[in-house]
């Protein structure tokens, strides 16, 4: 168990940290899910729709070093491909 004043801190801090990734990785999937749907359902204007809805959080997960760039990109090419292969 923590017993100095600044390890209280930081398990205070890392629990806090830990509530706001969760939420931005759960943010993340969410839209991911929703250009997939899209896509599976064959409506390319909601796919696009929700494929720019999802890049900028997906990025921003990757600047706040929630989620590996490689992966995200990985992802990111995916799905682009996914949504233009929609005729």
């Amino acid at each position: 168990m923590a017993n100095t004043p600044q390890a209280k801190k930081r398990i205070r801090r890392n629990n806090a940290r830990a509530l706001v990734n969760k939420n931005r990785v759960s943010r993340v999937r969410t839209l991911v899910k929703k250009v997939e749907a899209a896509v599976a359902a064959g409506d390319k204007d909601a796919a696009t729709a929700a494929l720019k809805a999802a890049q900028p959080e997906m990025a921003r997960s990757v600047a706040k070093g929630v989620f590996h760039k490689n992966m995200v990109a990985r992802k990111f090419s995916r799905l682009t491909k996914s949504v233009k292969a929609i005729a």
